[in-house]
């Protein structure tokens, strides 16, 4: 299994609580995991490693970002956060599929059977966390009157071998260049807008439940019941402002987090 992340040294801690926690599913099973940064340290990538089993393969890759110079930023979206965009470019011609998984994820089940889909000739799965409403309204803000979901780009499946066949690095440089007033979440703007038509749709419940889809979804089975989630949700995602890690958290999923995290504690405690 390939897996990229990407991230400046501020989530390096909850990095290692995901890792430990994918490894944990995937007992003996050898996964390469592809770190894209622009300013991590050796002692950076020493500290990743010290909770993980050797058959966690970590792998640097430094970028550099003169293309991303327009490209807006801030505290809370930092320019890493645009390197998942160019994996196809970034890693090793002869991996052909990954999965991306942002380091504010905690892994809760297998991953196989996601890793495995048939992507039908589609470049990224991923899954949606708006309503048909917000959807049109993204399209309007975007000016994107062809736009066929809007998806949160915190899980992808990567098809990287029909990414470097579609090459649209060029395209992302002129989008953020155009649109830098219209970017809100740019990374997730980017994919939905130029690889709408090639993205199949995920179970969100399933490999990018949050807070949000727990609470707000009385429709769903995994409304306010946390027995679902720990059955059913592979992925749990803590995106947003309201982070399990910090003291003015609220939330109900942040129980598998910190599960996750005295259990990678505990393995970086016995080497």
């Amino acid at each position: 299994m390939n897996i990229v992340v990407t991230l400046d040294a501020g989530y390096i801690p909850q990095l290692k609580v995901m890792l430990h926690s994918l490894m944990r599913h995937h007992p003996q099973e050898q996964v390469d995991v592809y770190i894209l940064h622009s300013r991590l340290t050796p002692q950076d990538f020493d500290e990743i490693a010290r909770p993980l089993p050797a058959e966690c393969v970590l792998h640097s890759v430094a970028v550099r970002d003169e293309m991303l110079r327009s490209a807006p930023v801030s505290g809370r979206y930092p320019r890493e956060m645009y390197y998942r965009l160019f994996a196809a470019q970034l890693l090793p011609p002869t991996v052909n599929r990954a999965l991306y998984l942002d380091p504010d994820t905690v892994i809760n089940g297998s991953l196989h059977e996601l890793y495995d889909m048939d992507l039908g000739g589609c470049c990224y799965a991923a899954a949606t966390h708006v309503r048909e409403a917000l959807r049109r309204i993204n399209a309007l803000r975007l000016c994107a009157r062809g736009l066929e979901s809007y998806v949160n780009s915190g899980v992808l499946l990567m098809d990287l071998a029909a990414l470097r066949a579609d090459d649209r690095t060029g395209d992302i440089a002129r989008f953020i260049e155009e649109n830098q007033n219209r970017l809100l979440l740019p990374d997730q703007d980017i994919i939905s807008v130029l690889y709408g038509g090639r993205i199949a749709q995920l179970d969100a419940f399933r490999y990018n439940m949050t807070e949000r889809l727990f609470v707000l979804r009385p429709d769903s089975e995994a409304f306010l019941n946390l027995d679902w989630v720990r059955k059913n949700a592979a992925v749990i995602h803590y995106c947003g402002r309201n982070k399990p890690w910090k003291t003015r958290y609220r939330g109900k999923l942040g129980v598998f987090y910190h599960e996750a995290a005295a259990l990678c504690e505990r393995a970086q405690r016995g080497k």
